[in-house]
């Protein structure tokens, strides 16, 4: 039997942390709003609580609502931040063909929103609250998403955070230029040489934590006195914190220490190994790892209980079902959202503009869309700041509660009728990514009336395999056919299969993939960093330039591509064959195939040559 995809493994992982940070962000709004109901004077006066800290005559006085929103949320913005730059830096936003279609679906929802807001909440008064609504909570939509989004659902995934990052850096904008109400631009003279520190610490060899602390405590403080709003300094910290991808000789050299510990183990060899292999990993990821859990578990959980506590009693409830105010926010989140991410992708779509991938079609998008409308998190932060009425801020909150409730249904729904439209049974039966010689590493002639593609796996012994199957195909029908391959790394059980999948892209830079894959699958037991370069070699490639070809963008995005499409079509084991654009199921031997070839062709198969 082939062996089982793992697809994605890291992405699992970062799922399974986000519907539980989810689950926790919806109690604890559960909890503040019945506390604020059952005892609204102990809700109110518990997070009025004062906490001083300082020494002498210099001292902080916060209350514990304070301590949330503004130090334990910069840490949130921080996270927030660290996630832009990885995205600018490595991620999807890096080639403008993907980074156009979520760019502009967020701006178009950012300002549809805050304008029918701004219609329909403009005779209660508080038009200049339209930030309310601008804003996705990252957490609740891809917390929802993993609990009801549709099946492979890897690429919307990437295009709503995508989408979220660059919502989250025009929410962050407004807040700073929107609603900082006292500003003082001297601390910001501190601030900023603090952040010039930030940057110069990449450049010390050691003890760079300690000093990456107290300058963003000093940041942090700077941009309390200044009067911009203290979480703004975790997203300045944030991007400039240093990303990159691990260098494949940093990795090697950490496999060496760690080998040399086994074979002497002592305290000196293993500090060593530990910081060599902390310091191949780059500091904003290692920040992110350290940051989720304590994010996802405990500061989004904090802030919803002690910002959710809206009181819903007859009176309150009366007052929001006719407030324009409420109606607003509803309207902006729900529809607004909505209409502003669907209707500009869908827009773009017809226009043939950007990159939108294997299934990541409008009906999805659709859902996600609403799911958008889950505007929590920032949306109770800015109501916070931007509305001073007690009363209109419990309105706003029941419209964020209530908008909630209604884009999370809406998305359930617009997914249930996405999959409706595609049977399960159907999904995959079919090439969903056309062959593009532009794209595709072809063997053979790309105008050959027969066709096998092929998802694979370098460390993979079926695909190895497979490969002698091919060959003989190749063989008997030469000229009339070509062969395509496609990467499906087993990353769970083939630990260098990834990195094998993206040294192969480095190859076909310089016109040698078909060596390169000749090569791995010559050699599946020794694919580590030094074995890959030493085969680059080999085959004359400019080892210099594979190297950082190894750690560039589209190498990696590349590989993800082929790995999105596998999920999209159910792929759950390798090799999987496509022939002729139709799944092939049953033996892979030289005569199953060429069988498979007459049977989804209207042509005979003509052996080359004859």
């Amino acid at each position: 039997m082939p062996q089982k995809l793992a697809s994605i493994a890291d992405h699992v992982g970062r799922m399974g942390r986000t519907r539980m940070g989810a689950l926790l962000l919806l109690l604890a709004t559960v909890a503040a709003v019945v506390w604020a109901n059952i005892s609204s004077e102990t809700y109110a006066g518990f997070w009025d609580t004062h906490l001083m800290i300082g020494l002498g005559d210099i001292h902080l006085d916060f209350t514990l609502h304070a301590l949330v929103n503004d130090a334990l949320m910069a840490i949130f913005f921080f996270t927030v931040g660290l996630e832009v730059r990885r995205e600018f830096a490595i991620g999807e936003l890096t080639s403008w063909s993907r980074a156009v279609v979520p760019v502009i679906a967020a701006v178009a929802g950012l300002a549809l929103p805050a304008l029918l807001f701004v219609l329909i909440a403009g005779p209660s008064g508080n038009a200049d609250a339209w930030g309310v609504v601008i804003s996705t909570d990252t957490a609740f939509l891809v917390g929802a998403l993993a609990l009801i989004g549709p099946r492979g659902s890897g690429r919307l995934r990437v295009f709503l955070l995508a989408l979220a990052v660059v919502d989250d850096i025009g929410a962050l904008s407004i807040i700073a230029l929107v609603y900082t109400e006292t500003f003082t631009p001297m601390p910001l003279l501190i601030a900023a040489v603090g952040l010039v520190g930030i940057y110069l610490v990449r450049y010390l060899r050691g003890g760079r934590g300690p000093i990456y602390a107290t300058l963003a405590v000093i940041v942090w403080l700077a941009f309390l006195a200044s009067g911009v709003h203290p979480t703004l300094a975790g997203v300045a910290i944030a991007l400039l914190v240093p990303v990159y991808r691990p260098d494949r000789r940093d990795v090697e050299h950490a496999l060496e220490l760690a080998r040399t510990f086994r074979q002497s183990p002592s305290t000196e060899y293993a500090r060593a190994a530990a910081n060599s292999l902390r310091e191949s990993i780059s500091i904003n990821e290692r920040l992110q790892t350290a940051y989720a859990p304590y994010v996802a578990y405990v500061i989004l959980p904090l802030f919803a209980l002690a910002n959710a506590g809206v009181s819903l009693s007859p009176d309150i409830l009366a007052a929001a079902a006719t407030s324009p105010l409420t109606w607003g926010v509803v309207v902006g989140l729900v529809v607004g959202k909505l209409a502003g991410i669907w209707g500009s992708t869908a827009v773009l779509k017809a226009l043939k503009i950007g990159d939108f991938g294997p299934g990541l079609s409008l009906d999805r998008i659709g859902g996600g869309a609403a799911l958008a409308g889950i505007g929590f998190t920032i949306s109770l932060f800015i109501i916070d700041l931007a509305i001073e009425d007690p009363d209109a801020q419990n309105q706003a909150r029941v419209g964020v509660l209530a908008a909630s409730v209604i884009a999370l249904g809406l998305g359930a729904l617009l997914f249930r009728i996405a999959d409706a439209r595609s049977p399960e049974e159907e999904v995959g039966q079919t090439l969903v990514r056309p062959v593009d010689p532009r794209r595709d590493h072809i063997f053979g002639s790309a105008d050959a009336p027969f066709e096998i593609v092929e998802y694979g796996d370098f460390q993979c012994g079926f695909c190895l395999k497979a490969s002698g199957s091919i060959q003989e195909v190749m063989d008997e029908l030469g000229p009339n056919l070509r062969y395509v391959w496609r990467h499906a790394p087993l990353t769970v059980q083939h630990p260098n299969a990834l990195a094998g999948a993206e040294a192969s892209e480095a190859a076909a830079k310089q016109g040698k993939f078909f060596e390169f894959e000749r090569g791995l699958f010559a050699d599946q037991d020794n694919q580590l960093p030094s074995d890959i370069v030493r085969l680059a070699a080999r085959l004359g490639l400019d080892v210099p330039r594979f190297e950082r070809d190894l750690t560039a963008p589209d190498v990696a995005s590349r590989v993800r591509d082929d790995m999105f499409d596998a999920e999209a079509m159910n792929i759950h084991s390798v090799p999987t064959f496509f022939v002729n654009g139709r799944r092939h199921t049953g033996p892979y031997d030289a005569q199953s195939l060429i069988r498979a070839l007459q049977s989804e062709s209207d042509a005979p198969v003509s052996p080359a040559g004859r």
